[in-house]
């Protein structure tokens, strides 16, 4: 930081204020996953008439057009906007993350909602990452993976609280209730870091060319490799978790909720244990995370019928997922050189390729008939591919490191 750091008390405020805008992602992001049967029967009706299955399958496009719009966003808009002051870009982004899911609540077709739905993802990646920076300034050195848990302690406690209260409205009221709820959260967002963000600094010779060179950096890749197909485990069961608890565990709706809270309590609590444990050491959080989180798939797809191991192994899930986070984005940060605005965000590009491949092949295995406990499975061999990026990154960066010593 300047000299002009925020006391204790100003900063924690900041922090809160960003997070809040992270509590509006998650829920944005998140709560479709639980009305997809909502949202399909009333903009697919035709389809969910004929097949359920499959109009659940389209209904999943809303998913990842929203992971595509965070790929295209992450990087060009964090590219772009690296050389002005942070605190004026992370309003900018709230504005528009309040725009654009105020479209959603309106849009009055399917196809217009997957543009609104995109739309809503081109802010995400950008405003995690550089709110990631504004976090380490301020948790200062040392603390760059506590900074970037931080900032997602939002997206996570919006999964316990946000996403199933979320879920539940739109069950009874309506699933764009639910949208309009989280446009009002962007609105708070808004206010709140106009009030409590100190101004920032920018770096004025950042252009998005310079930027961009962060592309010809062979480990940026495969840690963005490692977060796309690894984190696409998570996601293959998340993104389909609701149909997994009525249809395979035969659990009655109400049910649904009270799952995705259980998974918000896993996030939340991986979350925060992810930052501790990559602070302390990277390579071994992330290796052991990523065989973890196959372990566990493999237990949930198995054991789906029976409600009570769906709770343990929902909670399991949403904890290794979670650890991931923090640990992909320092990964990133650490093999980046000078390119830091734009590999924070990345890190968001990465996880959501991962969330828009596994809600795909979730989809695809669904619709193919193989069941609703597909997915898992399918989210078992995403996690050990990721595994295999992770192992042949590091081992590269040892064999490099050997060849440089005198």
């Amino acid at each position: 930081m300047t000299s002009s750091t925020p006391s204790r008390g100003a900063a924690k405020r900041a922090l809160i204020s960003l997070a809040i805008g992270s509590f509006g992602i998650g829920m944005t992001e998140f709560v479709a996953m639980g009305l997809l049967p909502e949202i399909a029967r009333d903009l697919l009706a035709a389809q969910w008439t004929a097949s359920p299955e499959i109009a659940l399958s389209q209904a999943g496009w809303l998913i990842s057009l929203y992971a595509l719009g965070v790929v295209v966003g992450a990087p060009t808009i964090a590219g772009s906007v690296a050389r002005f002051p942070r605190h004026r870009v992370m309003l900018a982004l709230a504005v528009a993350l309040t725009v654009f899911n105020g479209l959603i609540v309106f849009a009055p077709t399917f196809e217009l909602v997957c543009v609104a739905r995109f739309l809503a993802g081109l802010p995400h990646g950008a405003y995690f990452g550089i709110g990631a920076l504004v976090a380490a300034d301020m948790m200062g050195p040392g603390n760059r993976a506590k900074g970037a848990a931080f900032i997602l302690t939002g997206l996570t406690l919006a999964n316990i609280v946000g996403v199933p209260l979320g879920t539940l409205l739109g069950q009874h009221a309506g699933w764009r209730a639910a949208f309009a709820c989280v446009a009002v959260v962007f609105v708070a967002s808004t206010i709140a870091i106009a009030l409590f963000v100190p101004p920032s600094r920018g770096e004025p010779g950042r252009t998005l060319r310079a930027e961009l060179g962060v592309f010809r950096i062979g480990q940026v890749w495969a840690t963005l490799a490692v977060g796309a197909i690894g984190f696409g485990g998570f996601f293959a069961i998340y993104s389909y978790i609701a149909p997994v608890v009525t249809d395979v565990a035969g659990s009655p709706q109400w049910v649904v909720p009270v799952i995705l809270v259980i998974m918000g309590v896993g996030m939340t609590v991986g979350n925060l244990l992810g930052g501790r444990y990559a602070d302390i050491d990277l390579r071994r959080t992330l290796l052991r995370s990523l065989v973890a989180l196959a372990a566990v798939l493999v237990l949930l797809a198995l054991t789906a019928g029976w409600i009570v191991c769906l709770i343990v192994f929902v909670f399991l899930t949403g904890a290794l997922g979670s650890v991931l986070a923090p640990a992909i984005q320092t990964r990133l940060m650490d093999v980046a050189g000078d390119n830091q605005s734009i590999a924070a965000a990345l890190n968001h590009s990465a996880l959501n390729i991962g969330n828009s491949l596994g809600a795909f092949l979730g989809g695809v295995v669904i619709a193919w008939g193989w069941g609703f406990t597909a997915p898992a499975w399918t989210g078992v061999v995403l996690a050990l591919l990721g595994l295999a990026f992770a192992v042949a990154s590091y081992r590269a960066e040892d064999r490099g490191a050997r060849l440089r010593r005198p």
